[in-house]
């Protein structure tokens, strides 16, 4: 604040020695325009606060002594009024730089008209083609002042924009992870606690072997929560590409499945399509075998069997993970479904396509990814 006043101050006072200087209010403009200029010296900050009205007020005296006095100016007052002019498209490309956009449609708007017709009482006798010619020369150097000005500025803008889209993809990809692993582990967690309080009654002994299960599954869903945690903070580096999770943890993802329920679980790959897969898409099964697991134990807790199959089909690779009852009413949580939802949008992005729909009586979860190398059976 101290420093704006005392930039306030220094621009008063050499406008007043503007006006001396020149023995007239011809050069109020120049003397005006040159105060804003070293009361700018302060810092973008003050830029920030006054660049749009300090062009509109420079603006104004411009066109006011153009008006009112500038056909007896002679040249020295010419060449105030040459002076001030240039110090205003100065003033015209800070304003395009710092200014908010309502002051800079003021002031850019109001300084573009005083530019254009501050030469017009300085030109007696000419015909209203050469004024209009003049008019249009002196618009010119608005545009340059907007590259100047506004090109910096929108740079910084797509920046802004892209930091800002960059965090929002983090988040994104956080909520994602922690949805498409730890819920699975949480889930188990859940179905295991249930189950302990039903059989603890009657069977106390396999009460333990329940509470070790679900000690495993606390520990899995923290191991998922520092990786994810991890993925985050390295983010694009090789670091957060190791951390992919691959085809050969679905061995251990089924076994915990099948360990902490009564639902059996089968795990089908061919060889063909586990090498065919790239690790982009191979996260992507591994993401889709979690969900739908996560989704049988959820919302269709009876279900005596769950298949799954990896496959190679030409140029894709196909899974698909089918369970043997119909999904009824949800018993793990009334909320959901936001999995299915990014697992569509992840498999899309990587070329493939996938459903998730009753087929003949079962609930099937399928997806086709596009596979690596030349198709079977062809001759590249």
């Amino acid at each position: 604040m101290r420093r704006d006043v005392v930039a306030g101050t220094a621009a008063v006072a050499v406008a007043c020695a503007g006006v001396a200087a020149a023995g007239s209010y011809v050069g109020l403009p120049a003397a005006l325009a040159a105060g804003v200029l070293l009361a700018g010296a302060a810092g973008p900050r003050a830029w920030r606060r006054y660049a749009g009205r300090a062009c509109a007020a420079v603006a104004a005296a411009l066109l006011a002594v153009s008006a009112l006095g500038a056909q007896g100016a002679g040249e020295a007052g010419s060449r105030w009024l040459f002076a001030a002019a240039t110090a205003l498209l100065a003033l015209q490309a800070a304003a395009f730089r710092w200014a908010p956009v309502r002051e800079v449609a003021l002031g850019v708007g109001l300084s573009a008209t005083a530019l254009a017709l501050w030469t017009q009482p300085l030109l007696p006798g000419v015909t209203f083609l050469e004024r209009v010619g003049m008019g249009a020369f002196w618009t010119l150097p608005t545009l340059g002042a907007a590259v100047v000005g506004g090109y910096p500025r929108l740079r910084e803008r797509r920046e802004r924009l892209a930091v800002h889209d960059a965090r929002r993809t983090q988040q994104l990809t956080l909520a994602h992870d922690l949805h498409d692993f730890v819920a699975h582990d949480i889930s188990g967690i859940v179905a295991q606690a249930q189950a302990a309080r039903f059989v603890a009654a009657q069977d106390p002994a396999a009460v333990l072997p329940a509470l070790e299960r679900i000690e495993r599954a606390g520990l899995a869903a923290l191991d998922s929560i520092d990786r994810t945690v991890s993925m985050l903070r390295e983010a694009g580096t090789p670091a957060a590409r190791e951390a992919l999770p691959a085809l050969a943890e679905l061995d251990d993802l089924v076994r915990r499945f099948a360990d902490s329920g009564a639902t059996e679980a089968r795990l089908t790959i061919a060889p063909d399509a586990a090498d065919a897969l790239s690790r982009e898409a191979a996260a992507t099964v591994h993401r889709i075998v979690t969900e739908a697991l996560t989704n049988v134990r959820r919302h269709a807790p009876g279900a005596a069997r769950v298949d799954i199959t990896l496959v190679r089909q030409g140029r894709h690779v196909r899974l698909d993970v089918t369970n043997d009852t119909l999904p009824g009413p949800a018993t793990a949580r009334p909320r959901g479904g936001s999995g299915l939802l990014a697992l569509t949008e992840r498999v899309r992005a990587l070329g493939g396509t996938f459903e998730a729909a009753p087929a003949d009586g079962h609930w099937r979860t399928s997806a086709t990814l596009p596979a690596l190398g030349p198709t079977p059976g062809r001759t590249p």
